[in-house]
């Protein structure tokens, strides 16, 4: 049950506070991945081998033969697994790279791959609601802001309800990440790809990126209050 605006005692300046903190933890969230990356991309595996290498190892083990591996030709860690046409793409940075980051990076991945072979249900759920949350995030805030231009406080509701989509979907990614994490973790230590001591150096680097998607989640709530608020607050 959602309570009107104002029911905990707090009106647009607390509501907007919520947004500011979630945007705080996204950078600390996004910060705290950038020094956990840059250390262990330091750190070579033992192993000696590539993250497409150990890729290709893991997708094996798990019995996939029909994933592609592919340079990703986007900067930065633009790392991820497309279902649609089962390609799983690594950054320049992570493909050729043998560190324990790059490792962890490249399982986390396969995790995704290994729950689109086995139909994991929170992924399975994800990906069926992307075409509608793309209509509804494109949606929500022309309707939000017309409704408050022209004082059509139901029109401004209904753009914040299409918003409430983006944040279900927040939400579903959560068990998905962390489930291919767990995959990851669990892959590279019944492969050796990692040693036991190396390990907690890859569970470093995936924690923190967890951390981005759980700081996202609480900023697609923080906003979603915020919207839902003052179209309550103009129904009155």
């Amino acid at each position: 049950m959602f309570f009107p605006y104002g029911y905990y005692g707090y009106g647009m300046n607390g509501s907007l506070l919520l947004v500011l903190l979630a945007a705080v933890l996204g950078v600390l969230a996004q910060s705290a991945v950038q020094k956990q990356y840059k250390k262990y991309s330091a750190v070579h595996a033992m192993s000696g081998v590539t993250a497409a290498q150990a890729a290709q190892a893991l997708l094996s083990q798990a019995g996939i033969y029909d994933v592609r591996i592919e340079r990703s030709g986007r900067a930065g860690l633009s790392d991820h697994y497309d279902p649609k046409t089962k390609t799983l793409r690594l950054s320049d940075g992570v493909m050729n790279s043998a560190s324990i980051a790059a490792l962890g990076v490249a399982a986390h991945e396969c995790g995704h791959a290994m729950q689109h072979d086995q139909e994991y249900l929170p992924l399975r759920m994800r990906n069926s609601l992307v075409p509608m949350v793309n209509l509804a995030s494109n949606l929500s805030m022309p309707l939000f802001i017309i409704g408050l231009l022209m004082s059509f406080s139901q029109l401004a509701m209904i753009g914040a309800a299409l918003y409430f989509f983006g944040v279900v979907f927040q939400l579903i990614t959560l068990p998905v990440e962390l489930n291919a994490s767990s995959r990851a973790l669990n892959a590279l230590e019944s492969t050796g790809l990692l040693t036991r001591d190396e390990l907690p150096g890859a569970r470093k680097v995936l924690t923190a990126a967890a951390s981005t998607y759980i700081a996202a989640a609480l900023m697609s709530i923080a906003q979603f209050l915020r919207l839902y608020g003052i179209a309550s607050r103009d129904r009155r």
